[in-house]
């Protein structure tokens, strides 16, 4: 009579919801591909480049963890600037006041040496919008530089479509303005289009910066 062989150890079942490590993978990924309009999207927000990375960074670390939340086949990017903007806003009420650049402290981090036209062109948009109201900054940035339509911002941000079309032509008209419609605007345009009419019913109302 032969001894019962023993049985071999089946497989830990995967839990419901869990991603596979494929997934999880192409979850990565994504994480990577998105850093660099996230941490462009965090310095319009927070000024500071070292406050900027740890908004990138939180992000980057919630979304990890999070990851079985979300749906595969919906806007990946959207989700991720959601949670960077709901960390920013999160910090801001913690903190008790404004993010300010009082001292100039970003715009001496953006200046570039002379002679690099093309990169003084960019710091000098970048500061800019600095000097723009933050719910304007915000809008012209997702839309003109971060390809958002108009309705995923509205989504990102929890306002009407309306009020993002008339915060991105707000913030259009200042930075003509103060930039003198230099060609970095028109490439900030190019995606936002022109809004210097709106249809009716879709201005911000009375409580927005004007």
């Amino acid at each position: 009579m032969t001894g019962a062989q023993p049985a071999t150890a089946a497989p830990a079942p995967q839990r419901s919801g869990e991603r596979s490590e494929e997934s999880r993978e192409l979850f990565r990924q994504h994480l990577l591909a998105a850093i660099p309009k996230l941490r462009a999207f965090a310095l319009s927000l927070a000024a500071h480049a070292d406050h900027a990375d740890d908004l990138v960074q939180e992000t980057l670390m919630k979304a990890w963890n999070h990851q079985n939340s979300f749906q595969d086949g919906t806007n990946i990017k959207a989700w991720l600037f959601t949670i960077l903007r709901n960390e920013y806003f999160s910090q801001l009420r913690k903190r008790r006041r404004e993010v300010e650049d009082a001292d100039g402290d970003y715009a001496a981090s953006v200046m570039t040496p002379g002679g690099q036209e093309s990169q003084l062109d960019m710091a000098d948009l970048r500061i800019a919008l600095q000097q723009l109201p933050a719910d304007q900054r915000e809008a012209v940035v997702l839309v003109g530089a971060s390809g958002f339509s108009y309705q995923e911002v509205a989504d990102i941000c929890h306002v009407p479509v309306g009020t993002v079309k008339s915060r991105v032509n707000r913030a259009r008209n200042k930075l003509a303005v103060l930039l003198g419609n230099s060609a970095e605007l028109e490439k900030l345009g190019e995606r936002s289009g022109d809004e210097s009419s709106l249809p009716a019913g879709e201005n911000e109302d009375a409580s927005e910066h004007k």
